[in-house]
């Protein structure tokens, strides 16, 4: 009996279907005896009827599990059945005839001839429903079980493909940068061109884990900063806050360099003063909440518009918790509020 669909072993489907035989074998061995049988005569008619009847059961639950179920497939479960109550019915009657040598029983055989294709069809009948209703639970089992494959690699997909797409754009200006080093301070490109190796080893090293610790991320982020650093020189000043027992938190991998790479962007694209990023990380109920501000021009940002890279965290967001958020802006007196909220495991 279908034993993939219920999650059983073979052997205890086995033993279950033998049980089900053995059950309405003891009922009739009680009810021949109430008609006054002896036990012998009663004993061999059950073991007989039962057997052939597994049989047949066996045989349609086989047949069936190829087929799937539908209106169709129906008239033949109800032929087949059909079929197989008339061979069965036979088979009794040979068998039994040969084995109780007695004119007495013999006629009470023929008597119950309807009585036992009735209930040969009906037993025969009922396999074939579970079986039916078996193949069917398995069929759209194993259909969700394909979509929901289905969904997670084409979110998994994505994730992959929005972390890789916030990479290039880094790269390039971090490579302008060095080049534009090489020549008048070459030991900052140098240092540059090492920062830019930890930083790019760290992230193919966090490529496949989806979450890290907040600690874990803070520091990579720091290799980033450091990069960026090189880049702009006293121009650029950052404060990060966080508590030491915040240290152990969730979030996602490389969530943070994004976030602030559009803070710089805003900050200082366009300017030629000096500004400060401040990234302060708290708790809010079950949410490990990382405020990042920036100064903010009207003007600038006007022509440069909101970027890829909070879209990007956005997205990665909604993937990963199915929620829409936990991402929030605001611009207020000439500053840039970036709010990411990540929430944590009961």
């Amino acid at each position: 009996m279908a034993s993939r669909t219920t999650g059983l072993s073979p052997a205890r489907v086995f033993l279950g279907y033998l049980a089900w035989w053995v059950m309405w074998g003891v009922d009739q061995v009680f009810l021949l005896l109430y008609l006054g049988y002896d036990l012998k005569t009663a004993v061999t008619d059950a073991v007989v009827t039962q057997v052939i009847l597994a049989m047949a059961g066996y045989t349609i639950n086989t047949s069936m599990r190829s087929y799937r179920p539908s209106a169709k497939n129906a008239f033949y479960v109800f032929a087949w059945g059909l079929g197989l109550t008339a061979i069965s019915v036979y088979l009794q009657r040979e068998t039994l005839v040969r084995l109780i040598d007695s004119e007495e029983y013999q006629n009470f055989f023929n008597q119950s001839v309807m009585v036992r294709a009735a209930f040969g069809w009906l037993m025969i009948l009922l396999v074939a429903v579970l079986t039916w209703t078996w193949v069917y639970v398995n069929e759209k089992r194993d259909s969700e079980q394909r979509r929901n494959e289905a969904i997670k690699l084409a979110r998994e997909t994505e994730l992959a493909s929005l972390r890789q797409q916030l990479q290039p754009h880094f790269l390039f200006n971090s490579l302008n940068s060095i080049n534009a080093l090489v020549m008048t301070q070459p030991e900052q490109a140098r240092r540059m061109v090492q920062q830019l190796s930890d930083f790019l080893r760290g992230t193919i090293r966090k490529d496949d884990q989806t979450f890290v610790t907040l600690d874990d991320e803070l520091r990579h982020l720091q290799l980033y900063l450091d990069i960026e650093k090189v880049r702009f020189g006293h121009r650029l000043h950052t404060e990060i806050h966080c508590d030491e027992q915040l240290r152990d938190l969730k979030l996602p991998a490389l969530i943070l360099q994004p976030v602030v790479e559009n803070a710089i962007k805003f900050g200082l694209y366009d300017t030629t003063g000096e500004i400060t990023i401040v990234l302060a990380a708290t708790t809010v109920g079950n949410m490990l909440e990382l405020r990042v501000t920036n100064p903010f021009d009207e003007a600038t940002a006007s022509r440069t518009g909101t970027g890829f890279g909070l879209a990007a965290v956005q997205r990665r967001l909604d993937l990963l918790f199915n929620r829409k958020d936990l991402l929030l802006t605001e611009r207020k007196n000439g500053t840039f509020t970036t709010t990411l909220r990540v929430p944590q495991s009961a």
